[in-house]
Parts: C-alpha cells; structure tokens; sequence
C-alpha cells in the first residue's frame, strides 16, 4: 500500500498573524530544544528567565522581545519550591515586572520519570488542562532511569516530549548537562549522552566560560544562529537574574591555548613518559586532535617519542 502525498503548493500555509517566534531570536514558537551547558554555569537561571519573559511578555534577558506572552509550566528537579520562588522572584524584579502577576504553574511532585508510562500519561494531562505557552523541565538527567548515551532508550522519550509540542502547541524547554571538559566543543557536541538530543532541539540555547566570561551560544533549525553572546549574572539585591552584557563593557578575553599548547602543557608537568592515551585522558580533548598535536610536537623537534610514551625534550 503507498503512502499518502500531497503536492507542496497545497500543504497549509501559515496561519494568519502567526508568529515564528515565541521569544524573538531566542526560541521558535512551539518549538522543542535544549539548554545546555556545564554544570553550575546558569542553565537554571536561564530557563527561569525564558519562563518570565513568557509567562510576562517582558524582554528574555532583558534584550530579545517576546512577542507570544502565556501560561508556563514549570518542573524544577533539583531546587526546592522556595528557592524556585526565590529565584523567579529575582528574575521578576530585574525584568520589572510584579511577581504576583505572572502565570507560571510549578509542578510539586516530588519526581517525574518520563520513562515511565504513568508519569508521561500525568504529565500529558497537566499540559492538556493549562495548555501552556512554554513548559521547562529542569533538568533532563532527573527525569528518567535510562542510559543517556544509547540512542534506542534516548529516543523515545524525545519522541514523547515531541508529541506534547506537537499535540498542545506548546514550546518544550528540555536543560541538559554538557559533558564535563568539553568546553572547546561545538555547544550541540558537548552535551552528555546520546547525539539524538542535540539533533532533537529547533532551538537551542548553550552556555559557556571562557576564563571570567559567560558566552550565550544561539542555534536554530529554521533561523540564522548567534555565537558567543556575553552575559553576566547581575546582583541588584532582590534582583539577580542573566543580562546581555554591551561589548563595550565586557572584560578584554582570555586568550585560551591552543591544542599543541595544552598538549605541551601536559607533557611539560609530567615526570615520566606519557602514552596518547594518558595525554588524551588529561587533556580531555579528541583522540584525533591529540594525536595530531603530539605528531606536530614530535617533528618539531619539542618532544620525544620512545617506547614507554611521550616526552618534553630538556632544555639544552
């Protein structure tokens, strides 16, 4: 039996007045995606913001406008409710918006599994009934029992969390850890397990230090990408909430070493002989690259090979 087609000048057209964006530049309107980066580096802070700014209408970030303002729904894992409230409150206070006003929904289970039928089934129900705007679930490795990095387990609870976007119209916020060292990876790469989840998001948000510098990383599936957006985590006590740094006030950077540098580094500090895979494993940098650096180093002259591994040559 062949599968039904329809030629493309007949698909629907957009709807009247609708928006591609749920947060201009930012997220895509009904769109899933990822939030992304290292722990400890202002994911959670960044998901709130979005959720204000929905929830509001204010500005994300106190830059990009929103121009679809709505009810959120919101899961935080690893924050207890008051310093859930805590936080919205912060963000709400540097956004000026009055706190009391916003409509965010906080789900109070103490767990959310996605692997398991009765918790997709309840969390199904939840976003039928307040058919929110933008639902956040923070963060992703408290939401299940599987193996991150096997695709065949990952899958579906994307496909899961693809059907509530797809079914409700609402936006999935989805914050997700990246891998611990990977800082000099593509944002998509970096994240821990399975390469489905950076390939599941319309919009992703990655954050990432470079030395004193927070850099917001903006990708799209249907829009042009921002890199390397510098924010700063502003205390204006009851405020504290991510802003937009202007580049005329951003500290002059870091310069970061380069591959052959770092590989130097290691080799530099050892006391013995190091084998690829030692250098590899403490510089925490592809097998390929790594090979690559100490191949450059050794016909340089500025490190020697022998059998026991890899050495700095002495300083004549």
């Amino acid at each position: 039996m062949k599968l039904p087609t329809t030629r493309a000048a007949q698909l629907a057209p957009p709807e009247p007045g609708q928006q591609p964006w749920l947060i201009e530049g930012l997220w895509s309107a009904n769109s899933c995606g990822i939030v992304g980066g290292e722990p400890k580096i202002g994911k959670t802070f960044l998901a709130l913001d979005l959720a204000v700014s929905v929830a509001s209408g204010a500005p994300c970030l106190r830059r990009f406008q929103t121009p679809q303002a709505g009810r959120v729904l919101l899961f935080a894992a690893e924050d207890a409710p008051h310093v859930v409230r805590g936080r919205l409150q912060g963000i709400a206070h540097a956004a000026g918006i009055e706190f009391e006003s916003l409509d965010i929904h906080v789900i109070t289970v103490p767990a959310l599994r996605l692997d398991r039928k009765d918790h997709q089934q309840a969390l199904q129900a939840t976003v039928a009934f307040h058919r929110p705007h933008l639902t956040v679930l923070d963060p992703f490795v408290r939401l299940h029992a599987i193996d991150e990095n096997i695709a065949a387990e990952v899958a579906p609870l994307l496909a899961y969390l693809r059907s509530l976007q797809r079914n409700y119209r609402t936006a999935i916020a989805l914050v997700h850890h990246a891998r611990k060292g990977a800082a000099h990876e593509r944002g998509g790469q970096a994240l821990r397990g399975s390469s489905d989840l950076h390939a599941w998001g319309d919009s992703n948000l990655y954050l990432r230090r470079n030395g004193q510098q927070l850099q917001l990383s903006i990708e799209h599936r249907a829009a042009p990408s921002t890199d390397r957006l510098l924010l700063t985590l502003k205390i204006n006590p009851p405020a504290l909430a991510l802003e937009v740094l202007d580049q005329s006030q951003a500290p002059a950077p870091t310069a970061q070493p380069s591959c052959l540098e770092r590989v130097e580094q290691i080799l530099a500090k050892a006391r013995q002989p190091l084998t690829q895979k030692q250098v590899r494993d403490t510089v925490r940098m592809r097998t390929s690259d790594v090979g690559h650096a100490l191949a450059t180093l050794t016909a340089q002259g500025r490190v020697i090979k022998s059998a026991d591994g890899y050495q700095l040559r002495p300083a004549c």
